[in-house]
């Protein structure tokens, strides 16, 4: 493993699931822009087309999928955080899937197979608590933050995102909960963000339905997001833990 150049010492650094598009993209720019060195985890090697400058030296290639190479990266993580002398004042776990049929249709419960469910919770249920808890001593040293992305789909039937998916995002929630708990003793803070209908390339067809139904009557941007994911990374929200905001332009009403 080549590892990066040395940057300033105890530099706020952030470690994102999940970053090569939409969402995670947008968090990796909030985050550069102020100055945060950003540690992408993903399944796909960097690309070329990534906006950051220390992108192809702070990524590293995870599948979450699997358990051997999921601890593997928590290790290799650890590493670049010791070896540079930065602070790891932020994990947020973004990373998520959701299996669709053959033409794209939901899966509901009668339909989403055995594996499907397996590689959904684990991506995107058992990483975040693995990350969470292999990185705790970091986390700790910073009085960092961990932020989970859940989602609408996790309280409701979503004429889109299928059965694996929403459970698996509703679990998550009840963890974020779990976690506050347990990690506000070691100063760190846990909450999540629950994302409505945000405009990206991954869009549904008949998502322009919902729209109507929306109180903004738009579609959410993925800039807005990362804004409120870098908000409850920093002092703005010190004394917010345990909670999960709705970002949706009042869709959950």
């Amino acid at each position: 493993m080549s590892l990066p150049n040395t940057p300033p010492e105890k530099e706020n650094t952030l470690v994102l699931t999940g970053a090569s598009r939409g969402i995670g993209h947008a968090t990796v720019k909030r985050f550069s822009s102020a100055g945060w060195r950003v540690i992408t985890c993903s399944r796909q090697p960097f690309s070329e087309y990534c906006p950051w400058e220390a992108g192809p030296e702070d990524h590293i290639q995870i599948d979450l999928s699997d358990l051997e190479n999921t601890m593997a990266g928590i290790a290799e993580i650890k590493q670049r955080l010791k070896y540079n002398g930065s602070r790891l004042t932020a994990l947020v776990n973004n990373a998520g899937v959701s299996p669709k049929g053959p033409n794209g249709e939901r899966l509901g419960t009668l339909e989403t197979s055995p594996e499907d469910w397996k590689n959904v919770f684990h991506v995107n249920f058992y990483a975040p608590i693995l990350l969470a808890r292999g990185l705790i001593d970091e986390l700790s040293a910073a009085k960092g933050s961990v932020v989970n992305v859940t989602s609408i789909a996790g309280s409701r039937v979503h004429p889109f995102a299928g059965v694996a998916y929403a459970t698996s995002k509703a679990a998550l929630a009840a963890l974020t909960r779990e976690m506050a708990a347990d990690f506000g003793p070691h100063g760190v803070r846990v909450n999540a963000i629950a994302p409505g209908e945000i405009e990206t390339s991954i869009l549904s067809p008949g998502t322009d339905k919902i729209v109507d139904k929306i109180p903004l009557r738009r579609l959410g941007q993925p800039e807005e997001v990362a804004k409120v994911i870098y908000a409850l990374c920093t002092d703005t929200t010190s004394y917010v833990t345990g909670a999960e905001i709705h970002i949706n332009g009042g869709q959950h009403v």
